[in-house]
C-alpha cells in the first residue's frame, strides 16, 4: 500500500477559552456548519470553590476565494463549561440538533434554525440534569447509521455513571442510569448497528459493554486490555461489529464486538487518545486526537480484513501547540481548490524554489503568525534545507500510482491551553489497488 499525503492549514481561530471539542454538522442541509466548545477552570479565591465556564461557538464554512478566511462566526453563547458536543446524525422536526455535555451535570440540546436577522443560529431546545455535583463528560446519539426511528442519547459523568435518555417532541426524558465505573466514566457510546448495546470507558482502566434489554445490573463484558483510563469509544457506522477505542495509554485498539477478549489490532500513537472519529464515508479511515502528540489519521483496512498488526498513519496534523482534544471530519466536498488564510498565501516564490508547502505557525496566546515549510508528508522542513522529493507516508517504500484518484478532505481540530481552533485540508492519493478493493 502506498500513497501521497499532505495536510494544509486553512484558518486558525483563537477561541479565547480553552477549546476541547469541535463537531461538523452531519445533517445534509448544514454540512457547512461547525460547532466548537470550550472549557475554562477558574480557581477559587479563599474558601470559594473553583468554577467552570464555557462558550459555544457556531461557524459557517464558506468558499468565496483564496484570499478570504473560509470560516465565518455565526454565533457565540456563554455557557457552563463544555466537555463534549455531538450533533444528532439526522434532522429532528426538520432541523439539526446539537447535544452538549456540561460541567453542571446537564445534558443540553440546541436546535439549529434560521434567525429573524438572517443566517443560522442555535436555540435552546431541552436540558436534563443527569446528577448533582458531577460533570457530564461525554454523549453519543443512537443515530450513527442515519436511523431516526428511535432517537436516544447516552451520557457518561464524573461520578462513574452512565445515563440513557430518550428524545421525543423536543423533550429529553431519562430512561435509565447506573453506576458503570469506579472513577470518572470518561466516555460512553452506542453500537450503531444494535442500539440496545452501549459501551463505556472509565478512569478505572476498564472498557465495558451493556445490553439495555437485560438491564445494567451486570456488563456483557469487561475488558482490561487498556492499561490506563479509557477515554474514547466509537462504533464504526459502515461496518457491523467494529469498534475503536482509545486510552491514556496511547493506544488505539480495534475490536470485533463478537469477541472482546482480544482486539483486532493495537496501534501506538504517542499520546493519550482523547477522541476518535471514523470517516463519514470511508470505512477504513480513523481520525485520532492524541493529546500530547497532535492529530493523526490511521488507515485500518488491513486490520479490519483480519491481517492484524499496527494501523499505519497516513497523515498527521502537527500545527497545534497544546493538548490535542477535539477533531472531526467535514462531509463537505473539496472539488475546487481550497481557500487559504491570507497568511498562508504570501511567499509563493519561496515555495516554488523549495518544493515545499507553506504552513502556519503561531505563538500562543497572541496568535501572531509566522510561516514555515512542510513537505508533501506534512513534515517540517528546517530553514535552508530543500524539500525532499515526493514520498509515500507509511507503508512500503513504493512509488504512488500517478493515475490513482486524488482525494481531498476538510477537517477541524482544536487544542486546549492555547485555545485554538484550526480548519485544515488533507489531500492524498491512495494506492490504486486499495481503491479498487473498496466497496461501492
Amino acid at each position: 500500500m502506498a500513497w501521497k499525503s499532505k495536510t494544509r492549514n486553512l484558518q486558525v481561530v483563537d477561541t479565547e477559552l480553552s477549546a476541547d471539542t469541535v463537531e461538523w454538522c452531519p445533517v445534509a442541509s448544514s454540512h457547512d456548519v461547525l460547532a466548537c466548545g470550550t472549557y475554562q477552570l477558574h480557581k477559587g479565591v479563599g474558601e470559594a470553590p473553583p468554577s467552570r465556564t464555557g462558550r459555544l461557538y457556531l461557524f459557517e464554512f464558506r468558499r468565496e476565494g483564496s484570499m478570504s478566511p473560509p470560516l465565518i462566526e455565526l454565533q457565540r453563547v456563554d455557557t457552563a463549561a463544555i466537555l463534549d458536543l455531538k450533533w444528532c446524525h439526522v434532522p429532528l422536526s426538520g432541523g439539526a440538533v446539537l447535544g452538549m455535555a456540561a460541567a453542571t451535570g446537564e445534558l443540553q440540546l440546541y436546535s439549529l434554525s434560521d434567525s429573524q436577522e438572517g443566517g443560522r443560529r442555535l436555540h435552546p431546545l431541552s436540558s436534563l440534569e443527569v446528577g448533582a455535583e458531577r460533570l457530564a463528560l461525554s454523549l453519543d446519539w443512537s443515530t450513527g447509521r442515519m436511523d431516526s426511528n428511535d432517537v436516544r442519547v447516552v451520557c457518561s459523568d464524573s461520578a462513574g455513571c452512565v445515563s440513557v435518555l430518550s428524545l421525543a417532541e423536543g423533550t429529553l426524558t431519562a430512561l435509565s442510569q447506573w453506576k458503570a465505573h469506579d472513577f470518572e466514566a470518561w466516555i460512553s457510546a452506542f453500537s450503531y448497528w444494535d442500539t440496545q448495546l452501549v459501551y463505556s470507558g472509565g478512569d478505572d482502566c476498564k472498557l465495558k459493554g451493556w445490553d439495555l434489554r437485560v438491564g445494567p445490573s451486570c456488563p456483557t463484558f469487561t475488558s482490561k486490555r487498556h492499561s490506563m483510563g479509557v477515554c474514547s469509544i466509537l462504533s464504526n457506522p459502515h461496518r457491523e461489529h467494529i469498534l475503536a477505542t482509545g486510552s491514556y495509554d496511547e493506544q488505539v485498539l480495534l475490536w470485533d464486538g463478537r469477541n472482546m477478549r482480544q482486539p483486532l489490532s493495537e496501534s501506538p500513537v504517542g499520546g493519550g487518545v482523547w477522541r476518535l472519529k471514523w470517516h463519514p464515508t470511508d470505512q477504513h479511515l480513523l481520525l485520532a486526537a492524541c493529546m500530547h502528540n497532535d492529530f493523526h489519521i490511521l488507515h485500518c483496512q488491513q486490520a479490519l480484513e483480519g491481517s492484524g498488526g499496527v494501523c499505519p498513519v497516513v497523515a498527521s496534523y502537527i500545527l497545534h501547540n497544546s493538548l490535542a482534544y477535539g477533531a472531526d471530519w467535514s462531509r463537505l466536498t473539496l472539488e475546487e481548490p481550497a481557500p487559504c488564510s491570507p497568511a498562508a498565501a504570501e511567499p509563493k516564490e519561496s515555495l516554488a524554489e523549495s518544493g515545499g508547502h507553506l504552513r502556519i505557525q503561531y505563538e500562543s496566546p497572541t496568535a501572531s503568525f509566522d510561516t514555515s515549510l512542510e513537505d508533501d508528508a506534512g513534515r517540517y522542513i528546517p530553514e535552508g534545507i530543500a524539500a525532499p522529493p515526493d514520498t509515500p507516508t507509511a507503508g512500503p517504500s513504493l512509488k504512488p500510482n500517478k493515475d490513482a484518484q486524488s482525494l481531498s478532505y476538510l477537517l477541524a481540530s482544536c487544542s486546549f491551553y492555547d485555545h485554538m481552533l484550526h480548519v485544515w485540508r488533507w489531500d492524498w492519493t491512495p494506492d490504486q489497488a486499495q481503491l479498487e478493493s473498496e466497496p461501492c
